[in-house]
């Protein structure tokens, strides 16, 4: 049996695997300041009903976003904004720099 920290740390892996699209991000991103039908969503990625259905599902089974009928439509909000954080935390210095060392290590495999 898994200890505690153990499924503490499986869980974020969840989380950062939900996070590391782009298209979950912008999505992300749309539902910061409110929430949202997916009929909104979908021309603000561009893409597809059925595409932004499915990053959707991956945002909400990992807890990041939530869902609510309102008679036809699908509305969409954020759980906890807290989740911000995390992601503003990428800042471009860090981005930055992550980057460089990334380049780095690839240049001298």
């Amino acid at each position: 049996m898994h200890s505690e920290t153990d499924r503490q740390i499986r869980w974020k892996a969840r989380i950062f695997n939900a996070l590391s699209d782009p298209t979950r991000l912008e999505i992300l991103e749309f539902l910061r300041t409110s929430e949202k039908c997916v009929c909104e969503i979908i021309p603000y990625v561009g893409l597809i009903q059925p595409v932004v259905s499915r990053h959707l599902k991956i945002l909400k089974d990992v807890g990041i976003v939530r869902c609510r009928k309102d008679g036809t439509k699908r509305m969409y909000s954020i759980v906890d904004n807290r989740i911000f954080d995390a992601i503003d935390s990428l800042t471009p210095e860090v981005v930055g720099t992550l980057t460089k060392e990334a380049i780095a290590h690839m240049t001298f495999r």
